[in-house]
């Protein structure tokens, strides 16, 4: 599948899994489930350049918010800590 048969960045095992991969795109962000190589040692995943251009067409699309095609998750909220006070 992949032009890699080990790790390129540790030389380590290479497994395909389905993994979760999130874009964000604007004030988008979207979960996209895909296959790809993941390095049992490092965690490095490598994706099929196919798999790499879908992930350009969907940011672009968050970016524009062409967002109807996508089905909603729920929200996200930014919370900023403040450090404990001792």
């Amino acid at each position: 599948m992949f032009p890699f048969p080990k790790c390129p960045v540790c030389g380590g095992e290479l497994i395909e899994k389905e993994v979760e991969k999130l874009l964000r795109g604007g004030i988008h962000t979207a979960a996209v489930c895909v296959r790809a190589e993941v390095c049992q040692h490092c965690g490095e995943r490598l994706y099929a350049q196919e798999t790499i251009r879908q992930f350009e067409q969907i940011r672009a699309k968050l970016e524009r918010q062409e967002i109807r095609e996508f089905e909603p998750l729920g929200q996200s909220f930014q919370v900023a800590l403040t450090p404990a006070v001792a």
